[in-house]
């Protein structure tokens, strides 16, 4: 059989998944496994590295078993981004579990650092703003807090690494340390504008150079499984941060064009081309992705809890039995409840950043029940997403940039088509669902197909995408204006009465 597929590896915050795609960017086959979530302290959240590696090994060979290995040309990842790993450059061992993008455990290392007039610097070299969630504070927080790591990680015995780096370690049989760029922007480490690591930034964290990975172009050759993985050698060819994968998967190659992307949380992002903007509105800017050395920019706003407020009603509420019977619940609701949920589980992320704000829930009567509820929680993501586009067109327009007029949306929640009715309603913008909606997956099989030949170019990824369905507003602008304001007023409360 032709090697005309990719294996495509997904390792996001709730599961491991592979998928096999063809070369018509079609899925073929997939595999999935849940993943334990670790919860040890008050805004902790961990993972075990060795439980998302055997997770890795066990679904990539569900697949490669069912199809065969011949038809496979290349492995691409994805990945959940700014999540932390250190390991044991010679064993493969991990230091500590994995502290996930989630993780709040640095809010006062964060909080000092601003104090001290660093912000400004980080955000000018790397686009990010100083926060937990992302993987330098993270690091230096295991090397301060697990005995000998400091003097070992300045020898270079140890690896840091995002799970993109960690998966590629383990699958080349320890013989690669290497991440793409997409990763390395995430990390409050790197330079987006020289592409390199920064020492000043190195410096100011106290991370050691000798532990960070090589970085690479998206499409590229990072290397080799080894022989007892698969029982042959594959090519690791592609590596994307997810929500960089996604963009791509969207074919969102112009500038203007956005995409958001709703998993555990929702992630958009707006390509802004050669232009790195500066953002006034606490987006962050980051690269959208690197071909042939290139590098393409893009502005993202980053919600921590979407899909994740669907798990919160399932499992810690009971109010659904299955995330697939929110849409009818929620349809079930009165259109004239002024319920607002504030899904502030571990603070809000853009355009707020506030760790402190907690979940709240406004305007219940004697007559709300959980319909209602359920309701406020899907329009929670849909209000958190127009707080992010007006953000994005303010910063464009600044930068002499044009705004986004259309929305790509993908990822488990836009399988409800009420969910995206209400989310063209709220942004009074056309929403584009893709006729696939796994763009992170199918991204990081692009980038792999790119380096192997499969695709000749991104022109090729733009023919392959196809659109599923476009949801146009139905309301007007009165009714969206006042129920934004209504979920305004909700943040306020949120953000002063918990914090």
């Amino acid at each position: 059989m032709a090697a005309t597929h990719i294996l495509s590896i997904d390792q996001g915050t709730t599961s491991s998944r592979a998928i096999l795609f063809d070369d018509a960017g079609v899925p073929v086959a997939s595999a999935q496994k849940d993943l334990t979530q670790h919860f040890p302290n008050d805004g902790w959240v961990e993972h075990d590295p060795m439980e998302i590696w055997q997770d890795t090994l066990s679904v990539c060979r569900e697949v490669i078993e069912g199809q065969g290995i011949d038809c496979i040309a290349a492995i691409g990842i994805t990945n959940q981004r700014e999540t932390t790993v250190v390991w044991d450059r010679k064993t493969g061992e991990p230091l500590h579990r994995a502290i996930v993008w989630q993780d709040r455990r640095t809010a006062e290392d964060c909080a000092r650092l601003k104090r001290e007039g660093h912000e400004a610097l980080f955000q000018s070299r790397t686009g990010l703003l100083l926060d937990p969630y992302f993987s330098g504070t993270k690091v230096a927080w295991i090397l301060d807090n697990v005995e000998g790591a400091r003097s070992r990680a300045e020898k270079g015995e140890l690896c840091f690494g995002t799970i993109d780096s960690w998966l590629v370690y383990k699958l080349t049989g320890g013989e690669v340390h290497a991440t793409d760029v997409t990763n390395a922007s995430r990390t409050l480490l790197f330079n987006i504008e020289t592409q390199d690591w920064d020492e000043d930034l190195l410096e100011l964290l106290r991370v050691p150079r000798e532990m960070l990975p090589r970085v690479l172009d998206p499409s590229a050759m990072f290397g080799t499984t080894a022989p007892d993985v698969f029982g042959a050698p594959l090519p690791v060819a592609g590596i994307l941060g997810d929500q960089q994968a996604a963009t791509v998967g969207q074919a969102c190659f112009a500038p203007g064009l956005m995409k958001s992307t709703y998993g555990t949380g929702c992630f958009a992002l707006v390509n802004t081309g050669a232009t790195k903007v500066d953002s006034t509105n606490k987006l962050l800017g980051t690269i959208a992705y690197r071909f042939g050395g290139e590098p393409a920019y893009a502005l993202e706003g980053s919600i921590f809890m979407a899909g994740a407020i669907v798990q919160w009603l399932r499992d810690k509420m009971g109010l659904i039995a299955t995330s697939s019977e929110s849409e009818a619940v929620a349809r079930e609701a009165d259109p004239k409840s002024n319920v607002f949920l504030v899904p502030a589980f571990t603070g809000l992320g853009a355009p707020y950043w506030d760790p402190h704000a907690r979940g709240t829930i406004i305007g219940m009567t004697r007559n709300t029940g959980r319909a209602e509820i359920v309701r406020a929680a899907l329009e929670a993501v849909a209000f958190q997403t127009r707080d992010l586009m007006l953000a994005m067109a303010e910063d464009m327009k600044n930068a002499g940039l044009t705004a986004p007029t259309e929305l790509r949306v993908d990822g488990g929640m836009v399988a409800n088509d009420w969910f995206c009715q209400v989310l063209a309603d709220t942004l009074g913008r056309p929403i584009a669902r893709p006729a696939v909606t796994e763009t992170t997956s199918l991204g990081a099989a692009f980038a792999a197909g790119l380096t192997v030949g499969l695709f000749k170019s991104t022109d090729d990824v733009e023919g392959i995408w196809k659109l599923d369905r476009c949801f146009d507003p139905a309301q007007d602008k009165d009714w969206r204006d006042s129920r934004y304001a209504g979920w305004q007023s909700a943040v306020a409360r949120a953000r002063v009465e918990q914090s």
